[in-house]
């Protein structure tokens, strides 16, 4: 089984920010498999089940908030008796312009609190990560991640949301090194 989690803050005034496409990802992706979401309170979070091109997958959306996403993440995993290489985390990247996907396979944290939280809470670094790029305002990260999309920026991320369902299938059916080549060029916003 495959472990698919969207990383987000919960509450209506989080929709529609930076930090919570990885809700919007996986979202998209239980609606396209007919996967419905319930609350898992033992696991701080909501959690659906379904098949991806014949694949079980278990997707998360943790409810605490974004830098304790590991409290939620961790027992998850290891509660279903899946491994750190059966996980994919799907997070948004400010280093990364809006419009861009990149799919990496372990590493550190990259200054992303809820992916350093992951990491602290399953010790290990060897998971796959999709990363969304959402941009980023000089000197004001918080208001930017926290903050709503424009308009332009929301068309351009509904592009990389549908693409990003398309990757979590290729990393999942495939495996993240195919997948690496078949998106990390993706571009929502070229010609």
């Amino acid at each position: 089984m495959k472990v698919v989690v969207g990383l987000g803050n919960p509450g209506q005034q989080y929709a529609d920010t930076p930090h919570s496409i990885g809700f919007e990802a996986v979202d998209a992706l239980a609606a396209g498999i007919g996967a419905a979401w319930e609350p898992k309170k033992a696991f701080k979070c909501l959690m659906a089940r379904g098949t991806l091109k014949g694949v079980p997958v278990l997707l998360i959306k943790p409810q605490t908030f974004m830098n304790l996403s590991g409290e939620s993440v961790a027992p998850a995993v290891k509660y279903n008796n899946a491994q750190a290489s059966d996980l994919l985390v799907v997070q948004d990247d400010i280093d990364l312009p809006a419009g861009r996907i990149r799919i990496r396979n372990g590493g550190s944290c990259g200054g992303h609190n809820g992916v350093r939280n992951i990491i602290e809470h399953l010790g290990t670094q060897s998971f796959t990560r999709l990363k969304l790029g959402v941009g980023k305002e000089r000197g004001n990260v918080i208001g930017h991640v926290l903050g709503k999309f424009d308009p332009e920026t929301r068309k351009v991320m509904n592009v990389v949301v549908e693409e990003a369902v398309k990757a979590i299938a290729a990393i999942v059916c495939e495996g993240p090194d195919k997948a690496m080549n078949l998106f990390n060029s993706f571009n929502a916003t070229a010609g």
